[in-house]
């Protein structure tokens, strides 16, 4: 047997080479890898000796060669494979052990230079593991560390490595080289080609889940390794404490992060369900947890707290006589820490703080949102609005005081993240009440009216988009809301301006919506 060993990711592989020697398999070897298990000692013969040719261009070319890749793809069950294979002078290949440049962690870099990454796009090492992928009857492509001990174990039996075994590492090999391709596709795209004909995406597992949104679903956590930035987000965060992530688990803390990662200021948010039951900005950390968390005490038991500063050991004292599931934020305190890891039933996440509204540099790849639907996907921009891009046309015949307009502004970003139908009341730059996802406007208008009671006299509202009627705006003004900010766009438009000039009440038009399904 002979195998080629050329692999830029080291881990195991000197004692992967090792194991293949002692059992009688002749090692072939290029570059640094060939440097490396030379140095171990080990018995290894350069590629040149199969190709009768030295590197070539800079080590560009080093296995593109008809004796690599017959002795590849040489079927051994087919006669004349092997004879040609023979005429030719060329020897079978059995064990392909490869993975490839690291194109996907050099982009990660901000100060990458074009010419950089296209030196770091594998040539070679893709074709050598399709090659043996495509031939894995008779050829083993090994592309994964993980997977040495699983071929070293097989190769010790006396009917060798089992058709199943090669199938998965074809398919491991495969899907290795896709995703890397998937990439490298996405990194080479014109930033203004959003949506090219044909779309790959590339994920890495984070995780495998308990089970899905419902015990009878299976489920896994998965990373975008598509886009630029690695470190953002969710998918890059580190569980300090508490039991592993569940799927819902997951999809509220996304929610919660997304949520406070969209303001400035100190922030705390609470959500259940998908839904912020609580959200507060205050220059001081732990107040702006009491704010939110008096938004709607109740619905918060259980849910996801996100804060976008680090948490100190006030806050994590706010935070822990509460039962709440999940807690992320970009860091902590030795001391609050010390206070959280006592609560077991609370997941405690870190991840690296971002920039509100975080968007791409210019030329780099615009993240976008995908949905599921039967059959398809759908794809989209994320509904991401700088501050100064939001109209604030006074349309009633009071314009909002500082303080309403300080409050219909932090309403307005506030309500892109409830689902719609979407209502938020909010008093002193928090949550005072929240209607979401209703099949009609009025009835979110009553829930959130509901929700704040007392709280809500003298607060503002924030709609997701216009009013299609004149009664949200009565109803918010029964309940005591001074203010309202809206998308407008409605036929009846002027009676709803009429129903808020007959109540004194303010009302902005932003012409546009956020809408959230």
């Amino acid at each position: 047997m002979r195998a080629l060993v050329s692999v830029y990711d080291k881990t195991g592989v000197v004692e992967f080479a090792r194991y293949l020697l002692e059992i009688g398999v002749e090692l072939y070897s290029t570059g640094g890898t060939e440097d490396l298990l030379r140095g171990a000692g080990l018995a290894v013969r350069p590629v040149q000796e199969l190709t009768g040719l030295s590197e070539m261009l800079g080590g560009r070319v080093k296995t593109l060669h008809p004796a690599i890749h017959a002795g590849i793809l040489a079927r051994r069950s087919e006669p004349s494979d092997m004879s040609e294979l023979e005429a030719h002078g060329f020897g079978p290949i059995d064990i392909i052990v490869c993975n490839l440049y690291p194109f996907i962690e050099t982009i990660q870099d901000p100060g990458v230079t074009m010419g950089t990454a296209i030196e770091n796009i594998d040539i070679g090492g893709v074709t050598l593991l399709r090659a043996a992928a495509k031939n894995h009857r008779d050829v083993l492509a090994v592309c994964d560390p993980e997977d040495y001990s699983t071929v070293m174990d097989e190769l010790r039996r006396p009917s060798g490595v089992g058709d199943d075994t090669r199938q998965r590492l074809a398919a491991k090999a495969f899907q290795h080289c896709a995703t890397y391709d998937t990439c490298v596709a996405t990194y080479l795209r014109p930033y203004d080609d959003l949506f090219p004909q044909t779309f790959t995406i590339a994920l890495d597992k984070v995780a495998s889940l308990r089970y899905g949104e419902n015990p009878h679903q299976l489920a896994a956590f998965y990373r975008d390794l598509s886009t630029r930035r690695l470190s953002l987000g969710v998918a890059a965060a580190e569980q300090l404490h508490g039991i592993p992530l569940s799927y819902n688990n997951t999809l509220d803390i996304d929610a919660a992060w997304t949520v406070v990662t969209d303001f400035a200021a100190p922030t705390a948010a609470i959500i259940k369900h998908g839904n912020p039951c609580g959200l507060a900005c205050d220059e001081d950390l732990a107040e702006a947890f009491r704010r939110a968390l008096d938004c709607d005490p109740q619905s918060a038991f259980g849910g996801a707290v996100a804060l976008n500063r680090e948490v100190d050991r006030a806050t994590a004292a706010e935070i822990a006589p509460v039962f709440f599931e999940d807690l992320i934020a970009p860091s902590y305190t030795p001391e609050a820490l010390e206070l959280l890891k006592k609560k077991k039933d609370l997941r405690v996440m870190r991840t690296e703080a971002q920039p509100p509204n975080y968007r791409p540099e210019p030329g780099q790849p615009i993240d976008l949102d995908y949905k599921r639907v039967s059959g398809g996907f759908l794809v989209q921009t994320r509904d991401i609005v700088p501050e100064g891009a939001v109209s604030r046309e006074v349309v009633t015949a009071r314009h909002p005081t500082l303080e309403e307009l300080t409050g219909l502004l932090f309403a307005w970003r506030a309500c892109k993240h409830v689902r719609s139908n979407a209502i938020v009341l909010a008093r002193k730059l928090s949550l005072a009440g929240v209607g979401a996802g209703q099949m009609s406007r009025v009835d979110s208008v009553d829930i959130a009216c509901r929700k704040a009671g007392e709280r809500a006299v003298g607060s503002v509202m924030a709609s997701d988009a216009f009013f299609p009627f004149p009664d949200g705006v009565e109803r918010a003004a029964e309940a005591g809301v001074t203010a309202v900010i809206q998308p407008g766009g409605s036929i009846r438009d002027p009676q709803v301006i009429e129903a808020a000039n007959r109540h004194h009440m303010a009302m902005i038009f932003t012409h546009q919506r956020h809408f959230r399904h």
